[in-house]
């Protein structure tokens, strides 16, 4: 391990275990120094460190959080990030808004502290280049690596006890524009003076127009695909696996699923079904629970209360296993897919997957593992202690947006959630039954209707920032233009604006019930 000191831009000190003489490289660019240690020594652990942090870095931690190569960690202790608010107004992910408390995937890096594998970065090095401004060159290089299975996180075990929470200035407006325009198409640095006109009442003319300059810049995985994803750190101890499937009025759909779990390479201990029915006197159908013989324990539940939310609910409190599996009731999948997934948890060290679905009109890429933005409870595997004390929010049930407000609970929690391709599912969209059946919605009864669904606007209430919330409003109008706001742009406005509120009291509401 190389611990690297800087003062932002120039090198101060150089730490090694080893008895080396870096002596050379103090007053050097940091950015330089990082690159040519990735050629010369590959095999250690590259860590920067601001000379503020010198005192507060926790080096005992550091080879522990690396389990793997694939990673890149560091840390701001200040509220303030490198881009600023601002950022909000170009991407929406949950990479933008950083909960500092936990492990969190993001792409904003910080040169306060942080570290990686040099090996990682001399793969990468033909893409990179040298920068005087240390916090862009990492902010560019986690940005576009992120997308290729470099998994890049803040970590806040970098640092120990109180941390000088060093005021981190705020990159100029110039520098977001340069950003916007080398790392996202080319829209968004328009839209990006869009909303700061709109909301902020700024004019960031020249900023746009130097913008305008630069190139986007690209990025070649291929070096950095090269290097195994092998995990050290153990996650599995029994390897047991539980299923949760929430079904209502798809008796043959959800019976193919069963035959497919019962082929399993690795068999499944429960499967749970939550049969749902909302007839007063009814009673279940899934005759084929008692009537076939099954490889493995059938937990059913059948209730009069439908909703999505409720169900998997009320599945969440059966699982037992070391593992769960959450599924829909009209899949289908090949007969290795439980036994790739424990595979998958071996080979990553990561508790929370999803597993590539795709309709039969779509086509499977195959990707190297990668974080992912979304959450599908239909396609995940997750470890059942990371599910301890989470539900399914009621405010979405009949709605949408559960899947991804369940995926950021977990992220809230210190849990990051990869995307592997080398499983799939096809997810068959079963004509009828489901779980998502069509009750009346409170707000249907409103004589203006809400826009977008009052369940997207909480999810938005929950976890996006302000700016993130005002750029969705202005992508939404700009989507939903139509001939009359060429009719009539004033009416076609003010109508837009009295949509977006419905939606808002209605998703205030199910906020606080």
């Amino acid at each position: 391990m190389i611990i690297i000191y800087h003062n932002k831009s120039k090198v101060t000190e150089v730490v090694s275990d080893t008895a080396s003489d870096f002596s050379k490289e103090i007053h050097r660019n940091v950015v330089a120094v990082l690159l040519d240690f990735a050629d010369q020594l590959e095999h250690e652990i590259l860590v920067w460190c601001h000379e503020s942090q010198r005192n507060h870095l926790n080096v005992a931690v550091v080879e522990s959080l690396f389990h793997h190569q694939k990673l890149l960690f560091s840390f701001n202790p200040s509220d303030n990030n490198y881009f600023g608010r601002e950022l909000g107004y170009i991407e929406d992910s949950p990479f933008i808004k950083i909960n500092k408390e936990v492990r969190y995937a993001t792409w904003q890096t910080s040169s306060q502290v942080g570290a990686i594998q040099a090996s990682v970065l001399k793969a990468c090095k033909l893409d990179l280049k040298v920068e005087n401004n240390f916090d862009y060159f990492l902010h560019s290089f986690a940005k576009r690596a992120i997308v290729h299975g470099l998994l890049c996180y803040s970590e806040p075990k970098l640092l120990k006890g109180k941390s000088i929470e060093e005021s981190v200035p705020k990159e100029s407006l110039s520098q977001l524009f340069k950003f916007t325009k080398q790392h996202y198409r080319t829209r968004w640095i328009f839209l990006l003076f869009f909303n700061l006109l709109l909301f902020e009442k700024r004019f960031p003319l020249m900023p746009l127009v130097t913008s305008l300059f630069y190139k986007k810049r690209s990025f070649n995985p291929e070096r950095l695909n090269q290097i195994p994803l092998i995990s050290t750190k153990s996650i599995i101890e029994k390897g047991t696996i539980d299923v949760l499937i929430p079904t209502i009025g798809r008796k043959q759909y959800l019976f193919d699923v069963l035959n497919h779990l019962a082929s399993q390479t690795h068999l499944p201990t429960n499967v749970i079904i939550i049969e749902q029915n909302p007839l007063e006197d009814s009673v279940s159908e899934l005759d084929f629970i008692q009537n076939n013989p099954w490889p493995f324990t059938i937990k059913h539940h059948f209730t009069h209360q439908s909703g999505a939310c409720n169900a998997r609910n009320i599945g969440l409190d059966l699982i037992e296993s070391e593992f769960c599996f959450l599924a829909d009731d009209d899949i289908v999948f090949e007969n290795n897919l439980l036994e790739k997934a424990m595979e998958s948890f071996r080979s990553t060290g990561n508790e929370v997957f999803l597993v590539a679905c795709h309709l039969k009109t779509q086509i499977i890429e195959r990707q190297t593992p990668k974080q992912f933005t979304v959450f599908g409870a239909g396609h995940a595997f997750v470890k059942s202690s990371c599910l301890k004390g989470l539900r399914f929010n009621m405010g979405y049930e009949f709605g949408f947006g559960e899947d991804n407000d369940f995926g950021m609970q977990l992220r809230q929690r210190g849990f990051d959630i990869l995307y592997i391709s080398t499983s799939n599912i096809l997810h068959l969209k079963a004509p009828m039954g489901g779980f998502r059946t069509k009750p009346t919605l409170r707000w249907q009864e409103e004589v203006i209707p809400p826009k977008p669904s009052p369940t997207v606007m909480l999810f938005r209430l929950l976890y996006d920032t302000e700016e993130q919330l005002r750029s969705y409003k202005t992508t939404l109008f700009f989507k939903n233009l139509n001939k009359s706001f060429f009719l009539n742009p004033f009416g076609y406005i003010k109508l837009f604006r009295k949509k977006w509120n419905v939606s808002v009291f209605w998703a205030t509401k199910l906020k606080k019930e």
